[in-house]
């Protein structure tokens, strides 16, 4: 679908100015890869119709992974390939957040930050399954990080997809004590949580790999950490469904951007702390630029990763077992239905066509 406005026009028009900010060549890069998306720097094809003689240029997308514009194919692959793996139990959303304490450690050190964020919301969730006052088996869990909020800013949290139960030493299916109403008590887990993320911040500290002054620590030992438990899905598919949605969100999607105008992008957005009330958001250009280029993330840094009995050699080997257990066969029909376009004339909506490849033009350096 074409917008009225879109985060690669935006960085086109501006390119001065994003060189200006101060970014480093990483997020230059990817910056200058969705500026071009979908123009003639990338290539295309030309379709010229036999019927009625319209030309219309049809140009490569960039599949830059921070672009809005690419990830609707990513999602519907993404989804075919989880689909299989599905089990008929209770499925729960779970998010891991950071205090807002951390956001400047997170942008002067994001690779090591994150991967401390998996650790530590892995960890915990390890030691409330293996206790056998809650669960007592080996669970699982589907993490996807997202570093943003609805206006920009920097908050790094993990979305976490968790079966409601887990694998039994001797190999079978355990649900939890809930039996199905609550995965682990949130408050407690916000306590582990804390304990152990503060517990991998030290070590950091103490090899040099961060600055994680004293004043800091206590600030964030008295703050309280939250851990966000959902209801069950309805149903294994509707765990695929909301997938979907979350596993290649980007910070802003180009339908969000309203208007740019004087110099001002103006985008809505949703404020969480008033009920979710949609508002519209004034940044400066240079602003705006500036706080996408944040939720960059570091060179082929994993964003979407699987734990436990969901990780790769638990789904190739421990899940079919357990879907042989329960005779379950995975929904084969896809939630999301990718639509088969077949190209025809703009004008008379012809299909006789004959396409030529176009080279792509001499872009700028990034």
């Amino acid at each position: 679908m074409r917008w009225l406005h879109n985060v690669g026009e935006i960085l086109a028009d501006n390119w001065s100015t994003v060189q200006d900010i101060g970014l480093n060549g990483h997020q230059l890069r990817h910056l200058n890869n969705i500026s071009r998306c979908h123009t003639s720097s990338l290539g295309g094809t030309l379709l010229e119709c036999q019927k009625c003689d319209h030309h219309n240029y049809i140009f490569h997308s960039c599949r830059n992974r921070h672009c809005p514009s690419c990830q609707g194919s990513k999602i519907e692959d993404w989804i075919k390939r989880q689909q299989s793996y599905l089990l008929d139990v209770p499925y729960y959303h779970v998010v891991f957040t950071m205090p807002s304490e951390l956001n400047k450690l997170c942008l002067h050190k994001p690779r090591i930050m994150y991967d401390v964020l998996f650790k530590a919301s892995w960890k915990t969730l390890q030691i409330f399954a293996a206790d056998s006052k809650y669960l007592g088996a080996t669970s699982g869990m589907t993490a996807v990080l997202h570093t943003w909020s609805q206006n920009l800013g920097m908050h790094p949290h993990l979305h976490c997809i968790v079966p409601g139960g887990g694998l039994t030493k001797n190999g079978k299916w355990k649900t939890t004590r809930s039996k199905g109403k609550y995965l682990f008590p949130t408050k407690a887990m916000a306590i582990v949580y804390r304990a152990i993320f503060l517990a991998e911040l030290i070590k950091l500290s103490e090899t040099g790999a961060i600055n994680f002054p004293s004043h800091l620590r206590k600030s964030l030992y008295d703050k309280r950490w939250v851990v966000y438990a959902k209801r069950p899905f309805a149903t294994p598919d509707h765990v695929i469904e909301y997938l979907g949605r979350y596993t290649h969100k980007i910070a802003i999607s180009n339908y969000r951007i309203i208007d740019i105008k004087d110099g001002k992008v103006f985008f809505k957005w949703k404020d969480y702390r008033h009920s979710a009330q949609v508002k519209i958001m004034e940044l400066s250009i240079r602003e705006f630029i500036r706080r996408l280029a944040m939720h960059i993330l570091p060179h082929k840094f994993v964003r979407i990763r699987h734990f436990g009995i969901l990780s790769c050699h638990g789904r190739s080997k421990t899940i079919p077992m357990i879907q042989k257990d329960q005779d379950y066969k995975p929904n084969s029909k896809p939630v999301y239905n990718q639509l088969v376009r077949i190209p025809c004339c703009r004008l008379c909506k012809s299909t006789d066509l004959i396409s030529y490849p176009l080279n792509p033009t001499k872009s700028r350096s990034p």
